[in-house]
């Protein structure tokens, strides 16, 4: 059984960051992809930053040259720095990993910008 774990929200101040942890119960290696989504109450799920196996990263444009996505393999986990964040960036963050065409979702943290 796959589990993945956040961790690392909270509430900062416009123009702070944060570094969110995804822990995977499985060597990371496994996955083809690793990735960051977000979502607000009534809207849908938005990718954030992907990671595949080759190291290989992407970003949404809203995010481009402030989030960072990176790997530690030997602690099987997948992090998003963010900095110069803005209080568009509220929202619940969830990591997502692939393995077989099989999609796996952690429990979401929440990450609250105040202005």
């Amino acid at each position: 059984q796959v589990q993945l774990v956040e961790s690392g929200g909270g509430l900062v101040q416009a123009g702070g960051s944060l570094r969110l942890s995804c822990a995977a119960s499985i060597t990371i290696f496994r996955f083809n992809a690793m990735g960051w989504y977000r979502l607000a109450p009534g809207k849908q799920r938005d990718l954030v930053a992907t990671i595949t196996s080759g190291g290989t990263t992407s970003y949404a444009d809203s995010v481009k040259g402030r989030f960072t996505i990176s790997r530690d393999i030997a602690k099987n986990t997948v992090y998003l720095q963010m900095n110069s964040l803005k209080p568009e960036d509220t929202d619940v963050y969830y990591c997502n990993a692939i393995i077989a065409s099989q999609g796996y979702w952690g429990q979401g943290t929440q990450v609250t910008v105040s202005s």
